[in-house]
């Protein structure tokens, strides 16, 4: 006996598929699921209900109604695809150059979402293959909510990791411009601004805001500092990934670069500006490999870092440095340090330090607080000293590292918005360049 005649007997594949289901119900946590076993069951044996109502079944010889065959092929496409996206793996694109030289923009990635395990949807009335908006409108409706809840995964999110996250700050969006960050038009124009000119706003679930994706740096509990550019954790500096950029100011003979060199390195020469009265580079984003090949350059004067000291030049300053207050004068390359709140954890609140844990306490824990004008401090009507936090937090960076809005800008990640870890690079394409010029071809079924 064959394997397809062994696999087309109704009691072999009955058994097949219900060991399948089993698995995924132990793993959903729910047990009403298990009422999907009389289902498998009733369409392999008993055939009672015909569950495919869309489905014609032709009698020998008739024809077939090729509307109706392609309905069919296409409703069980978005059935796979959206248990497929929800549980497993989703296609993105990367739409910035933040993480360059580790992922380019215009990367169509796989993200794995077993990695750190898949969340069940917190807004499941969504049309299929739409993230938050089609047409310029809602794509999704909140008539039904599901509380947070995140299914076992391989492991956990570690120091290093390349990861996509909901974009804390894309709570709040402005529909003209709902890709900038709502929060810091507010604090550097003002809300009536901000509203008048590029509103209305627009309140989005957690799950439905914008993917971001960067490199974790810190974990939970750890203490973060940022300087010169250099990351250190826990006081012992960390290793500088090979896609890593910093910026550097390059000064020529008065000579530019050859385009086709850099283009070599994959120097991103779309965001380099040469300065005839440097003459050069004022801001070269370089890796460490990049770095060397630059100074080797006959027509190379000097290279030297560029570094942000307090106060920060524009158009960073202290609105758009988290935790956005003058007491704390940090910069993007000098930041810190920092502690990453952990799950359990408690820390000392004082009027000094609340603006480090605000956000966390009030959006992302959903606490009421209030600051008397003594500067007690309480937290749903009670009068606190301290908090203990109820979820894990990151601390994310891109990799390109004077030209990514992360953590230093918006502050932590929590746990609830980590959508999963890129594991797969299967297309790559240059916006800037024609086709077949256009594909990165050396990037295909890139592993991460």
């Amino acid at each position: 006996m064959s394997l397809s005649e062994i696999y087309h007997n109704k009691w072999v594949r009955t058994g097949f598929w219900s060991v399948l289901y089993l698995a995924w119900v132990v793993w959903l946590g729910n047990y009403w699921w298990l009422l999907g076993l009389i289902v498998i069951f009733d369409i392999f044996v008993t055939k009672k209900v015909k569950w495919a109502f869309w489905k014609k079944n032709y009698k020998p010889g008739e024809k077939h109604n090729v509307w109706l065959d392609w309905l069919d092929a296409i409703i069980f496409a978005v059935i796979v695809v959206t248990f497929i996206n929800i549980f497993f793996f989703q296609a993105f694109k990367i739409p910035s150059s933040s993480m360059e030289s580790s992922l380019y923009t215009g990367d169509h990635l796989f993200v794995s979402k077993t990695a750190y395990g898949p969340r069940i949807p917190e807004t499941p009335l969504t049309i299929p293959f739409t993230h938050n908006v089609i047409f310029g409108k809602e794509s999704y409706s909140t008539l039904i909510k599901n509380d947070y809840r995140r299914l076992k995964g391989f492991r956990q999110v570690r120091r290093g990791d390349c990861v996509v996250f909901n974009f804390p700050n894309g709570d709040t969006v402005l529909t003209k411009i709902p890709s900038q960050d709502y929060y810091f038009l507010v604090r550097t124009a003002g809300r009536d601004y901000a509203i008048s000119n590029f509103g209305p706003v627009k309140v989005r679930p957690m799950d439905k805001e914008d993917h971001y994706v960067k490199r974790c740096v810190a974990c939970p509990g750890d203490s973060i500092s940022v300087r010169d550019g250099l990351v250190w954790i826990n006081g012992v500096q960390q290793e500088v990934y090979p896609g890593v950029q910093l910026s550097y100011k390059v000064v020529t003979t008065g000579q530019r670069i050859n385009p086709k060199n850099l283009e070599k390195m994959d120097v991103n020469v779309e965001e380099l500006f040469f300065d005839p009265n440097l003459p050069g580079y004022p801001a070269m984003p370089l890796t460490a490999s990049m770095l060397e090949q630059v100074k080797g350059y006959s027509s190379v004067v000097s290279v030297e870092p560029n570094v942000d000291v307090y106060p920060p030049d524009f158009p960073d300053s202290y609105l758009s440095i988290f935790p956005f207050s003058e007491n704390f004068k940090w910069t993007r390359d000098n930041f810190g340090p920092l502690w990453i709140p952990s799950k359990g954890a408690t820390v000392p609140l004082s009027v000094d330090n609340l603006p480090l844990y605000e956000r966390l306490i009030t959006s992302y824990e959903h606490n009421d607080l209030a600051v008397s004008p003594e500067g007690k401090i309480s937290i749903n009507g009670e009068e606190v000293s301290s908090y203990t936090f109820k979820q894990d937090y990151y601390f994310m960076m891109g990799d390109n590292r004077h030209n990514s809005l992360d953590s230093r800008y918006w502050g932590f990640v929590p746990e609830d918005h980590i959508v999963g870890r890129p594991s797969l690079i299967w297309l790559s394409t240059d916006a800037s360049r024609r086709f077949p010029d256009n594909i990165r071809w050396r990037r295909f079924f890139k592993f991460i």
